[in-house]
């Protein structure tokens, strides 16, 4: 008879378990589709104590027997389509949704390929408890390094696809709907602030000062005085811009999902298409802007859409990116001649910082709201308690003159 296999510390190994040489213990498993997968953990069992320096993980046996439960096999009491795993039925979910955004599609994308090569994708739709599903997320974040906001992401689509599983009565409830997100994870998501007017300023000399960056000072002044997102900045050509007016039209958006750069119409929502009044200043600016453009040979169309006033040094349209691998160079280098550090800014906190400013200065929120393109008012007000007490102080000043 051959003898049992033991780990390090001689407890037999069950079948399908092994112990690699640096202690981490491994489970080889075959899923419903015939694909051999393993599961790993510093501990066999949850009273085992953690390897010092290593991430906190559930023990083998603890997951084994997490998946275990999710192939159990069908009572006969449900459909057929109660049997499909999580896997299964947000690919099925995510391939049936129609008329969305490319970056939405993408994001679907995204959670079906974490679950694909998750052991809880392969968990079957009508095992899943609330208490599982809270704690997978949990893991998510603790073990795996997932972000709060990549969590929402993967909460929201997981609860949509659950949702219609509910509604065609292949499971009882939706998993995914019986608790708080904020409950079950750390939010460490940071905040995005509007930048002070002294940060502003240092930054805005800064760049037009600089010998190679001031070629960005127009940009980066309109993006900071019309609080336009970054995507419709980048989608503007040159029929959108009526200099005579001061008025620019803002109806779609250029984005780019990987390596596919396309329009998008409509803008981010219907709020979103607008024609926005533009001061004497930005009117300069995008003046300034649209002559110095480059004159490629051949002008570069993108679903439909020609004439983009902001071109790359190979005469294609710039995206998000372009802008803000820009800003962050520009801080780089501001921090490595100055002592007192410039903060993080991207073009969004651009944005943020005009809404802001326009807030405080007592504009109404229903024109300001129209102005940024938000759908919802309440998107707006949030930016009216952004004030600090300095800014308490000028107001108290502005009231006691009226």
């Amino acid at each position: 008879m051959s003898e049992k296999r033991r780990d390090h510390r001689g407890r037999i190994l069950r079948d399908g378990e092994v112990q690699e040489p640096n202690g981490r213990y491994k489970f080889f498993y075959t899923t419903a589709k015939g694909k051999r997968k393993a599961i790993y953990s510093w501990k066999l069992v949850s009273t085992d104590r953690l390897p010092q320096g290593r991430r906190d993980c559930d023990a083998l046996r603890d997951q084994e027997d997490f998946l275990r439960r999710g192939q159990l096999l069908n009572d006969g009491k449900k459909s057929q389509e109660s049997n499909q795993t999580v896997y299964g039925l947000v690919l099925m979910y995510s391939g049936n949704r129609k008329g969305i955004r490319a970056t939405t599609r993408q994001g679907y994308k995204t959670v079906c390929n974490q679950l694909e090569k998750d052991p809880f994708g392969e968990r079957r739709i009508d095992s899943v408890t609330a208490m599982e599903a809270r704690k997978w997320l949990e893991s998510l974040q603790s073990r795996k390094g997932f972000s709060y906001s990549s969590i929402h992401t993967i909460r929201g689509v997981l609860r949509g696809a659950f949702k219609e599983a509910v509604f065609n009565g292949w499971v009882d409830q939706n998993p995914f709907s019986e608790f708080s997100l904020k409950d079950a994870i750390d939010n460490d998501a940071v905040r995005r602030e509007a930048i002070d007017e002294d940060t502003e300023r240092k930054l805005m000399e800064f760049i037009k000062e600089d010998k190679h960056y001031s070629m960005y000072y127009d940009a980066f002044f309109i993006l900071l005085h019309t609080g336009m997102r970054v995507s419709e900045f980048c989608g503007l050509t040159f029929k959108d811009v009526d200099l005579d007016k001061k008025e620019v039209r803002i109806d779609h958006q250029l984005m780019r999902v990987g390596t596919n750069v396309y329009c998008e119409p409509n803008a981010k929502t219907k709020a979103g298409n607008r024609t926005i009044p533009i001061s004497d200043e930005a009117c300069d600016a995008f003046k300034r802007l649209m002559e110095a453009r480059p004159k490629p040979e051949k002008e570069p169309v993108i679903d439909g859409y020609r004439g983009f006033i902001n071109l790359d040094k190979d005469c294609r349209p710039t995206v998000a990116m372009h802008w803000e691998h820009r800003l962050q160079h520009i801080r780089e280098k501001y921090n490595a001649h100055y002592k007192e550090p410039l903060p993080k800014i991207t073009p969004h906190v651009l944005r943020h910082t005009y809404c802001t400013r326009q807030a405080l200065s007592g504009m109404n929120p229903k024109i300001l709201q129209y102005l940024m393109g938000h759908s919802d008012i309440s998107l707006t007000l949030g930016y009216y308690t952004h004030a600090r007490c300095d800014d308490a102080k000028k107001e108290l000043e502005r009231m006691e003159k009226v």
